[in-house]
């Protein structure tokens, strides 16, 4: 039996990944380095260490992942001053499916936690959570499994009755790691061979997570 589900923030509750996208390239861009979208799907979640040593070995030693990430956070802060904070398909379905059943619920983000609650707050589901955490909670982020096993002991459940829903392959891997039921809801990737064994479900929208539950505990 499923007894609580676990969501990743952006890409899974916002729809941000395609302004931290942007924002990595053109902030990559200004700092000298042909940096692409694929480049920016690789840092999706990942842990700020392994993000630094990844663009190293990408793009050498001169790549200062840091001062390209704050460059980047202003980006992304203009983007979503412009075009707003949008919501993606299925939340409030969700959750009132999941409170009626009597599951919890969970937020497990790479994003820092002040700036997630504004996030969740601005879009009218913070209150929803039975608890919101952060991989910058834990000594280590995405793909380890840290922050998964974070949340579940902050709502005490055992990671194996968990579902966590993720849309990058760093947060598959880091709640395949932790032991929960990863189920992806594709945002800016589709899961592919490597992504396909980890995966409990894979779900057009977050409303379609109820068939899933459903359907497994049958």
């Amino acid at each position: 039996m499923v007894k609580a589900v676990i969501f990743d923030m952006d890409g899974v509750l916002i729809d941000t990944e395609k302004h931290y996208n942007a924002a990595w390239c053109e902030a990559a861009q200004r700092a000298g380095f042909d940096f692409t979208r694929e480049h920016a799907l690789m840092l999706r979640s990942l842990d700020q260490k392994l993000a630094d040593k990844l663009m190293k070995e990408t793009f050498g030693e001169e790549f200062d992942y840091y001062a390209i990430r704050e460059v980047r956070r202003a980006l992304v802060a203009e983007r979503l001053e412009t075009y707003g904070l949008e919501k993606k398909p299925g939340i409030d379905e969700i959750l009132d499916f999941l409170r009626e059943n009597g599951i919890k619920s969970a937020v497990a983000t790479a994003t820092p936690i002040e700036l997630t609650y504004r996030h969740l707050e601005k879009i009218g589901v913070k209150d929803r959570f039975d608890k919101i955490v952060s991989a910058k909670q834990v000594p280590n982020g995405k793909p380890a499994p840290d922050v998964y096993l974070y949340a579940c002991e902050q709502i005490g459940e055992r990671p194996e009755d968990c579902i966590a829903v993720e849309d990058s392959p760093n947060g598959i891997k880091s709640a395949y790691a932790a032991g929960c039921k990863p189920v992806m809801v594709p945002d800016l990737t589709q899961p592919d061979e490597e992504l396909t064994p980890m995966l409990y479900g894979v779900a057009k929208t977050l409303a379609d997570l109820r068939e899933i539950i459903n359907a497994k505990s049958c």
